[in-house]
């Protein structure tokens, strides 16, 4: 395989602004491709690979090739190289290469692959909250499972068309595609840019990780009812709801970001998805009065550690921290005890995670019913885990409560 340097040098820059920067991988390879628009898709499939693939195995490939985090500009390009080479490819003649010694890093890789937090690219924290929660054979299946790149799902807009006919679209477009469970999932083969479709651009299809369309299923909320999405973002549970109940009901999306649902506000008229409203929410959680006692069932897909979509969000395992795990609880509690008051007597609550963590999950649920004054008026009817070893998607987490009448 032919490295090309132009390629090459997007991706050492690419890296110190993901690690030194703090900025979003998946955010920042868009930006790429927007602003090299002469890159073809060879060329892109190349750097988007050796991007998402270093953020993945970052500790293994610095453990291996440098003994340390890279602190200088030779040192990225010893990363990117040590990379190159546990891919089976050979480094270009070029001067940032020189002195790297191929038999030294395959050596190191070997005698390394007895530290799970080599092998397997996490942080010391993690590995043993990890240990702690779930034990070493689970804790050892779970983080190899997130190591794994994402497969990209679709959810079939419903209120458009079927999955046999969008399973049709896609093989006269030569995409191979399979359904998957008995809802609306289709799972591609291979990563395709499908947003560029105009089957996409039409709103026949949204791309949403299989366990996130198994809260809809779960809650399965009766046609005509009036639905609040608390947490709304840019809307996937939303739109999934509004075709779940046929456009038949009422669908108000809350968020504090304004960015998130005007995202929502665009996707929801691509889909047709005409019940959704959209409100901003105060940062401060406080709710105003007209918004009380107002829904049949509140979907909290409330902000979390993410740790569940590790795979689709590799730098979360280094920009995560136990304070920030800490901190996301309290939020999380504060949202539970504040925005329950939505609900109408007898009405249903959705919590749900994009978290693996038992704190985040079944234990934040005991704390609500168990120790919180607005906890005392909810039921548990029933909850699920899904592991990302499971199924092969995200890690996710469901409870469904009810309020007493």
């Amino acid at each position: 395989m032919k490295i090309y340097r132009n390629l090459a040098e997007a991706i050492i820059k690419a890296l110190q602004q993901i690690f030194l920067q703090n900025i979003k991988t998946d955010r920042l390879i868009d930006q790429l491709f927007l602003s090299n628009k002469q890159w073809g898709s060879r060329d892109r499939r190349f750097l988007a690979k050796y991007i998402y693939e270093s953020v993945r195995w970052y500790r293994l490939y610095y453990e291996v090739g440098i003994g340390h985090e890279p602190k200088n500009e030779a040192e990225w390009w010893k990363l990117f190289a040590t990379a190159l080479i546990l891919d089976g490819i050979e480094l270009p003649d070029w001067p940032e290469f020189k002195g790297i010694d191929k038999t030294e890093i395959l050596k190191r890789n070997t005698e390394l692959h007895t530290k799970r937090v080599v092998y397997c690219s996490i942080p010391d924290w993690l590995d043993e909250l990890g240990l702690k929660e779930f034990g070493e054979k689970v804790w050892t299946e779970t983080i190899q499972s997130l190591n794994k790149p994402s497969k990209t799902v679709l959810r079939v807009n419903t209120l458009k068309t079927t999955r046999a006919k969008l399973l049709e679209q896609l093989k006269r477009l030569d995409i191979e595609a399979k359904s998957i469970g008995a809802g609306d999932a289709i799972e591609l083969e291979e990563q395709k840019n499908i947003t560029q479709l105009q089957i996409f651009k039409d709103g026949l299809f949204e791309i949403q990780d299989y366990s996130s369309q198994q809260v809809l299923p779960f809650m399965n909320p009766e046609m005509g009812s009036v639905i609040v999405d608390a947490c709304a973002g840019a809307g996937g549970k939303s739109l999934h709801s509004a075709a779940w109940m046929q456009n038949r009901g009422f669908i108000k999306a809350m968020d504090i970001d304004v960015y998130k649902l005007q995202e929502l506000e665009k996707r929801a008229k691509r889909a047709g998805a005409q019940i959704i409203t959209t409100q901003k929410l105060e940062r401060s959680g406080q709710l105003p009065k007209s918004r009380l006692n107002v829904a049949d069932y509140l979907l909290l897909d409330v902000p979390c550690s993410g740790t569940g979509v590790i795979r689709r969000n590799p730098d979360a395992k280094w920009k995560l921290s136990p304070k920030f795990i800490s901190e996301i609880i309290q939020v999380q509690r504060q949202i539970l005890t504040e925005y329950c008051k939505m609900l109408k007597s007898g009405g249903k609550l959705l919590y749900a995670t994009c978290s693996i963590l038992p704190d985040e999950n079944e234990r934040q649920i005991n704390w609500f019913l168990e120790e919180s004054e607005a906890g005392a008026d909810f039921t548990l009817i029933k909850s699920k885990r899904i592991m990302p070893q499971d199924e092969g998607f995200d890690g996710f987490y469901m409870a469904l409560l009810q309020k007493k009448s």
